[in-house]
């Protein structure tokens, strides 16, 4: 079973940029969508953008549309996640996961999570 590892998290300012990575072990993304989700301080987990490791497609939450972008690396076998012009309620653990059923933002469609990082945006 794959086993993902999610680095590139830490702390920015308003209006700033970081690229979230998702390494996979152990396995392969061939077969899967690869979603990167979050959880909030206090709040439940959501979703916030997957990949279909196969066709490139790609899905988002309204939230983070037009300033995330979702992308792929089949040589590394990486996934990452840029944020673009983050906003302080971006602040939460980024957990990457994998999914079979396309179009899904339900948690509960999510397996193989990993340990997550931490993304902090202060004002």
């Amino acid at each position: 079973q794959v086993q993902l590892v999610e680095s590139g998290g830490g702390s920015v300012q308003a209006g700033g940029s970081l690229r979230l990575s998702c390494a996979a072990s152990g396995g392969t993304f061939s077969s899967s969508i690869v979603g990167w989700l979050r959880q909030a301080p206090g709040k439940e987990r959501e979703f916030v953008a997957a990949i279909v490791w196969s066709s490139f497609g790609t899905y988002y939450a309204n939230s983070v549309k037009g300033r995330f972008t979702i992308s792929r690396d089949n040589a590394k076998k990486l996934v990452y996640l840029q944020m673009n012009s983050l906003k302080p309620e971006d602040t939460a653990v980024y957990y990457c996961a994998t999914s079979h059923i396309y179009g899904s933002t339900k948690v509960a469609d999510f397996g193989s999570w990993g340990q997550g990082t931490q993304v902090t945006v202060s004002s």
